[in-house]
């Protein structure tokens, strides 16, 4: 499979690199032949492609993303994969809470991008992957903000893959469902008694695995998704269809 992608060698950004998606993430493009930088908030000192930054800053994302493209000598791929959520009723949020979780899941993501398709832009070819989710099509309770910017991150894949179409560079999203991850352990450790309700919701009767998200972004990042260009896969095991 890893022959058969072509990732070889190619030079890939991951922001959020340092979280359980993003850590596989960076796992599974090493694995497959890719040189691969790492930003994040704190992305540990193992990684000497690895750069700290506050991505809800436009300047400190902006100069990050050049950081690394110049540690890499360039760039193929970026993945954006940065997200927070806090559950609770529209009228119980905060506005500090609303900008937090504005600025950390879209501003971010616009800001890294807008750095990552000019790079792209000058090489005349690449691939962006951004991370959304269920929430962004389904109306979920207690998801107010989260949700609103998970629905815009599928909108700006739409924007971009139209405006870069024919610059060689194409933007999908992956939306994963309920996954093996911190975020969805940290709230079913404040609730456990929600394991077996939200697995009832998913068809396949159980949460996602971390390998079932890697496989189809490296997908997406490879060559034999050439002519797959603003999309929005839902890897959910079959939630988003009952």
């Amino acid at each position: 499979m890893t022959g058969w992608l072509g990732l070889g060698g190619r030079k890939v950004v991951v922001a959020g690199g340092a979280g359980t998606i993003g850590s596989a993430l960076v796992n599974g493009f090493r694995s497959a032949g890719a040189a691969v930088a790492v930003i994040d908030l704190d992305p540990g000192n193992a990684n000497k492609l690895a750069f700290a930054a506050d991505l809800r800053d436009p300047e400190a994302a902006r100069a990050a993303v050049g950081d690394a493209v110049e540690a890499l000598d360039g760039l193929d791929v970026f993945v954006h994969c940065v997200g927070i959520n806090n559950r609770k009723g529209i009228e119980d949020y905060s506005t500090q809470e609303w900008d937090d979780i504005v600025g950390i899941n879209l501003s971010s993501a616009f800001h890294t991008a807008q750095a990552a398709l000019g790079h792209m832009r000058e090489q005349g070819h690449g691939r962006l992957i951004f991370f959304s989710s269920v929430a962004g099509r389904s109306g979920h309770k207690h998801h107010g903000p989260y949700a609103a910017t998970k629905g815009a991150i599928n909108q700006l894949t739409h924007v971009i893959a139209h405006e870069y179409a024919t610059a060689g560079i194409t933007a999908n999203a992956v939306a994963p469902g309920y996954m093996e991850t911190a975020l969805t352990e940290e709230y079913l450790a404040q609730h456990p008694d929600k394991r077996e309700e939200l697995v009832r919701l998913i068809p396949a009767q159980r949460f996602g695995r971390l390998q079932e998200v890697v496989d189809p972004v490296l997908f997406l990042a490879s060559d034999r998704a050439g002519f797959i260009n603003g999309q929005v896969l839902y890897i959910d095991g079959g939630r988003t269809v009952v």
